[in-house]
């Protein structure tokens, strides 16, 4: 049986991609078609998580428009919790300062 030639073959395949609205690509290079033509995900994804409720903190910054006053005891815990860390040792580290913008740079007159 005689073997049919590169060119024709590649007709039949740019022929074959036209009727089944595929795209040619003879040097089978990966283009990311496949994933292009897949449906967008964002508003699936966007609708997993539940709508966003008030939390105490919204109630109490609409109590300040009335001036009434209130307090969220989480946020008293966290900061009370956080001061004992720290007067223990165990706080957040300090920033670390650049070398453009620390004291540093400043008292030796540092490029600007």
């Amino acid at each position: 049986m005689a073997s049919v030639s590169r060119s024709r073959l590649l007709q039949l395949t740019k022929v074959q991609s036209t009727i089944f609205a595929q795209t040619f690509n003879p040097s089978q290079l990966r283009l990311g078609t496949k994933v292009l033509h897949q449906r967008l995900r964002g508003r699936t994804l966007a609708a997993y998580y539940p709508r966003r409720s008030a939390t105490v903190g919204d109630l109490l910054k609409g109590f300040k428009r009335f001036g009434l006053e209130g307090w969220d005891e989480e946020q008293l815990d966290r900061e009370e919790k956080v001061a004992v860390a720290k007067i223990r040792g165990k706080g957040a580290p300090k920033k670390i300062r650049t070398k453009e913008g620390g004291r540093s740079m400043k008292k030796k007159g540092g490029k600007r």
